[in-house]
């Protein structure tokens, strides 16, 4: 599902590389959670997988597609089968719930009808039913992410890459959102987690990987971890 093959990403050569000859494998429906203090690389290892960056040297191949014959107008077809979610949400402030994730299928032509269809069976998954005429401003920040989760599974993705996604939330809020992406990798989706939250971390008790210094430091199973100060 998710490979890389001695994977290299320079930015700047005097600096040294952000990833350094990492190799990782994920099987479909893994759910695989990435740590590593700040700078460690792990945005970089997103930004690849979405194919925001270009790796400087090495192979990545997700979901069947080799990232060295991906061509740039094939992009929009790898993003429907890799869903994103960040810390921070990025909803459109004036469209309702209901609006905000039918945008994601609006973008890909889908018709009205078959939205009408497929829009509240996501809003049920992400537990928001009953909040479909509200606007963001109106919901808690554990909420707005749970729009933002259905947003990136409503197309159906294979992959769904989940960036710091309870890193402005509270507790509570936080444990709803990692509930909601054990149920969607449940249904089948391969999830891959970033947290700085090492409770999450240890309570979840999946595959980690670490990342330090561009390179992976381990990558165990059922596995806690203890974040350095």
């Amino acid at each position: 599902m998710i490979l890389l093959d001695r994977v290299t990403k320079t930015y700047n050569k005097s600096m040294g590389p952000a990833l350094d000859r990492i190799s990782l494998h994920v099987e479909p429906k893994e759910f695989v959670i990435v740590v590593g203090q700040s700078g460690a690389g792990k945005t970089t290892l997103l930004r690849l997988l979405t194919r925001e960056e270009r790796p400087t040297s090495g192979k990545i191949i997700i979901g069947g597609i080799d990232y060295d014959k991906l061509k740039d107008k094939d992009i929009p077809l790898l993003r429907r089968r890799v869903g994103t979610v960040f810390q921070d949400f990025k909803l459109l402030p004036n469209k309702t719930v209901f609006e905000n994730i039918a945008f994601a299928l609006e973008i890909v032509g889908m018709g009205n009808r078959e939205i009408k269809h497929t829009v509240p069976k996501v809003i049920d998954i992400v537990n928001l039913k009953g909040k479909e005429k509200n606007m963001p401003l109106e919901l808690s920040g554990g909420e707005r992410q749970r729009v933002a989760i259905a947003r990136a599974i409503v197309r159906q993705p294979k992959i769904l890459i989940a960036d710091e996604p309870t890193g402005n939330l509270d507790p509570k809020h936080a444990w709803d959102v990692i509930r909601i992406l054990e149920k969607i990798n449940k249904y089948g989706t391969t999830v891959l987690l970033t947290t700085h939250n090492q409770e999450i971390v240890n309570k979840l008790k999946r595959r980690v990987v670490t990342i330090q210094h561009g390179k992976i430091a381990s990558d165990r199973a059922n596995a806690t971890y203890k974040l350095e100060r």
